[in-house]
């Protein structure tokens, strides 16, 4: 049996060629899908605080079906039953623009949507209700104190959730590999098969997905720090 040697894997321009692609396909997925369930769990946000059940409880209905039901069966349901009611024309220009990736972000985007919403909505609500009542009174409108006044603050309470569930979402664009994105876990699986080097292979993919989440988690405690800076003033 050979001995454990990382570069056997980096040193070949091949293998080391394989991993960049899939890294770069991973922050595709992750970034597209971060940002679509940021601005659709705003929109939802809002949507829920519109006076009356019905807004409320389709929200509620989105929320609940997108947390109950596994992440991969989403992107399965996406990627082989959504694309098949395209039509032709369309399913084709998927097929040779990378459609894998297009489903992945809006499967995950979907998803963490749902996550993203409650955890604003939870940021929202330890804001004393004083603070819309006084948006009110000096002429902001429902949109504007949301805007203005509201999200700011909801953004800030929520940060620790919100930091959470990015690190998740990034974790979970593994799962794009099931649909055939080449992103970094099918790209290491591609690179264990090519070079019988299983532990290598692994090993760089623990320690790529390991550091990169460190780096978020990073990033979201300084925001946090930033963010209590600002609260204390």
């Amino acid at each position: 049996m050979e001995g454990f040697d990382l570069s056997a894997i980096l040193g070949n321009p091949e293998y080391a060629a394989l991993i960049r692609h899939g890294l770069w396909f991973t922050f595709i997925v992750f970034i597209g899908s971060w940002l679509l369930a940021m601005s659709l769990g705003i929109v939802l946000l809002v949507l829920r605080q519109i006076p009356g059940p019905i807004a409320d409880r389709l929200v509620g209905a989105y929320v609940s079906y997108h947390r109950n039901v596994p992440t991969l069966v989403q992107l399965m349901l996406w990627y082989f039953g959504v694309s098949a009611l395209l039509p032709t024309a369309l399913q084709f220009w998927l097929s040779d623009h990378n459609g894998g990736v297009i489903f992945a972000v809006i499967a995950l985007g979907l998803v963490q949507a749902a996550y993203f919403s409650e955890d604003m909505r939870s940021g929202l609500r330890s804001i004393p209700a004083g603070q819309g009542e006084a948006a009110k009174a000096l002429g902001h409108g429902h949109v504007s104190a949301m805007r203005y006044v509201m999200m700011p603050q909801a953004i800030r309470n929520a940060l620790p959730a919100l930091i959470n569930h990015t690190v998740s979402l990034f974790k979970n664009s593994s799962l794009a590999m099931a649909i055939g994105v080449a992103e970094l876990t099918h790209a290491v699986q591609e690179v264990q098969n090519l070079s019988f080097r299983v532990f290598e292979a692994y090993t760089i993919a623990t320690v790529l997905y390991l550091a990169i989440s460190l780096v978020l988690m990073a990033i979201g405690a300084a925001l946090q720090a930033r963010a209590a800076r600002k609260g204390g003033r």
